[in-house]
């Protein structure tokens, strides 16, 4: 018999929770504050640009491009045993913030910079995953 395989899930920490609550509810939401209205990734208690800390959490459109990515082809975790060769990827959202994640939907080698990306979400046990898929220009 053979033993299932799981893949690791996020560990929210207080700064991130909305944003993984967000995700479980098929948005993308990330952080903004309210004085420069300037948003970010990954999140934080205070603001990057202006250091404010009022920071609330607002949805994004989910929609950008492909920064930079890297195509693995050798199992760093068996959870992810089935899935080599996969692709990680910096994206750039329309909105500025660049995140990293996985491209699917397309075969590794077809993956391009400047890709057009929108986002899905892949439920990975307990936590749901923002990942990318390409998108009409």
């Amino acid at each position: 018999m053979s033993e299932v395989k799981q893949k690791p899930v996020p560990r929210p920490a207080p700064e991130s929770a909305p944003y993984w609550a967000a995700a479980r509810e098929r948005r993308l939401s990330l952080p903004k504050c309210e004085d420069c209205e300037g948003n970010w990734f990954p999140p934080s208690r205070t603001c990057p640009h202006c250091l404010s800390a009022r920071v609330t959490f607002a949805d994004v459109s989910g929609r950008g491009k492909v920064y930079s990515f890297v195509t693995f082809h050798r199992v760093y975790h068996p959870g992810f045993e089935g899935d080599v060769p996969y692709v990680v990827a910096l994206i750039e959202l329309e909105e500025g913030p660049r995140l990293l994640s996985n491209v699917i939907g397309v075969a590794p080698e077809d993956v391009r910079c400047e890709m057009p990306v929108e986002v899905v979400f892949e439920d990975v046990g307990e936590a749901t995953i923002p990942k990318f898929r390409p998108r009409a220009a």
